[in-house]
């Protein structure tokens, strides 16, 4: 969630529509499977408090943790040490249009990733990542 603490940076908010069943969009927002196809190799179950890791390639090994499952309109999990990612899927046009809306927060101009830059540098470098990442989801589902 936004906050207006002066001391905190805005969350990455974006969303897009995807030509594709509500089911088909969380399957690959939820599933390990799904999310290594277009986002990052991983150990993912969808069970609440479920502890897991994304391979970010040079970054590491990141540890995560699912903190809201609602399927199939929510998923939240933390990612790293200060992050937040969460997935909230709205069906459009039934079994045929899901609006995906991707939020990545706790974003804090103070802090220091794990891998040593700045919150303020990684999240302009990841908001323009997201957007790509959102095109690979789109050609996932749509495949």
């Amino acid at each position: 969630m936004e906050t207006n603490n002066p001391n905190t940076l805005p969350d990455i908010r974006q969303k897009v529509v995807c030509n594709a069943p509500i089911e088909k969009v969380w399957d690959a927002v939820a599933t390990s499977d799904g999310i290594a196809a277009w986002f990052m190799p991983n150990d993912f179950q969808p069970i609440e408090g479920y502890e897991f890791q994304l391979n970010a390639g040079p970054f590491g090994m990141s540890p995560c943790k699912v903190v809201e499952l609602d399927p199939p309109h929510r998923l939240s999990f933390t990612w790293g040490k200060d992050w937040t990612l969460t997935f909230e899927l709205t069906e459009l046009e039934k079994g045929k249009q899901t609006e995906c809306t991707l939020i990545h927060s706790g974003w804090d101009p103070d802090k220091i990733t794990e891998f040593g830059e700045t919150h303020t540098l990684v999240r302009d470098r990841m908001a323009n990542g997201w957007v790509g990442l959102q095109k690979a989801l789109i050609t996932y589902v749509e495949a």
